[in-house]
């Protein structure tokens, strides 16, 4: 079975960077921008983190959350957080990645010629209801944030 619009988003708590736990279905009532990336601290996970960054005032004003998982913990997360001062939530989904998953985020990849089983750059934007209103399968790094933003219909210029 494959996600699409208008599913249901699945459910998950998993723990923030400091350790605190966060569920979906808490923030029902708002939109929730879900990015699954690789490792922190990487070129493209660090540019994507940025974009988000960069146009959080943006996020923000349309009272949109935006929650970056990756399978690094709590550590990780936190240095770069502090590194790149990004203003949101990183949450830790621990192997074997149960939330990813169930977002079809988690599975076989090839990097170097070599297969490993790892996290997908995947973004999901989780309306007010809790269903999935956009699915990006295919993402571009540090474009992700401003087609977020496009794609819901809001304004979107860097800065």
């Amino acid at each position: 079975m494959t996600l699409e619009i208008g599913d249901p988003a699945p459910e998950f708590t998993l723990p923030d960077q400091e350790g605190n736990p966060v569920q979906l279905s808490s923030l029902k009532g708002q939109r929730v921008v879900i990015y699954f990336y690789p490792k922190d601290d990487t070129p493209g996970c660090t540019k994507e983190a940025c974009s988000f960054r960069d146009l959080w005032s943006q996020f923000e004003a349309h009272g949109i959350k935006v929650l970056g998982i990756s399978k690094d913990g709590a550590t990780s997360h936190g240095k770069f957080i502090s590194k790149y001062e990004l203003p949101f939530t990183l949450l830790t989904d621990a192997e074997p990645c149960p939330v990813a998953a169930a977002y079809e985020s988690y599975g076989l990849k090839k990097f170097m010629g070599k297969e490993y089983m790892g996290m997908m750059r995947h973004s999901f934007v989780v309306a007010a209801d809790g269903t999935l209103e956009k699915i990006y399968r295919k993402v571009k790094a540090e474009e992700m944030a401003e087609q977020v933003l496009i794609d819901l219909g809001l304004n979107a210029t860097a800065g």
